[in-house]
């Protein structure tokens, strides 16, 4: 069997697949999923659709990878202004909420790239792997040190409450406040006030 070697792409390269990754987001703002397509994508991001396709595999692909860009930008904010609040429980809290609020913005999108979520593509799978990864990051960070010896564990379940709940938000059967309800119950009984703790 070959390995396949993944190289590192260049400066253009990385420039034009981000020019589709803004193509894909304007239009699932404009018209949610149905909206997304490789035809249109590659139009409005004047590239070849042969470009598209060397990048993405496939629509799910490319909106999942939207996600992950979306998340990462997220990711670096958080950095330079990391949560304030006094516990472990109050900082998830705030980090997620911030989170919400961008997602509140921009409701179309959230769900087009939602349901690339559930896309059995491998290349959409990757990046849904990715995005549990980033989010399991983004929760770790937030809960700080010293941290419950158990953290990785703690930050996932929060993860896996997070994106349930805002699958309900996005098929419409939930709400922001019930979302934010949903983490802040969580946050509090994954990461009570004292909890056994160690520095990592």
């Amino acid at each position: 069997m070959t390995e396949t070697i993944e190289r590192p792409l260049t400066h253009a390269q990385e420039a034009r697949r981000q020019r589709v990754i803004d193509a894909a987001i304007e239009l699932a703002l404009e018209g949610g999923y149905e909206a997304v397509q490789m035809r249109d994508v590659a139009t409005r991001a004047d590239v070849a659709m042969g470009t598209v396709y060397r990048y993405f595999t496939s629509k799910d692909h490319l909106l999942a990878a939207t996600l992950v860009f979306w998340v990462e930008q997220l990711q670096d904010h958080l950095r330079q202004q990391p949560a304030l609040g006094e516990t472990p429980a109050a900082r998830v809290l705030e980090v997620l909420d911030r989170a919400l609020r961008a997602m509140n913005r921009q409701p179309t999108l959230v769900a087009a790239v939602f349901l690339s979520l559930s896309s059995p593509d491998p290349e959409a799978v990757r990046c849904q792997m990715k995005i549990a990864e980033l989010m399991d990051a983004i929760v770790f960070e937030a809960i700080g040190t010293p941290a419950p010896i158990d953290t990785p564990v703690r930050s996932r379940m929060i993860g896996h409450i997070w994106y349930s709940s805002l699958v309900g938000w996005v098929n419409g059967w939930s709400s922001v406040d019930h979302v934010h309800n949903e983490l802040r119950i969580a946050a509090e009984l994954l990461l009570p006030n004292g909890l056994e703790m160690e520095t990592h």
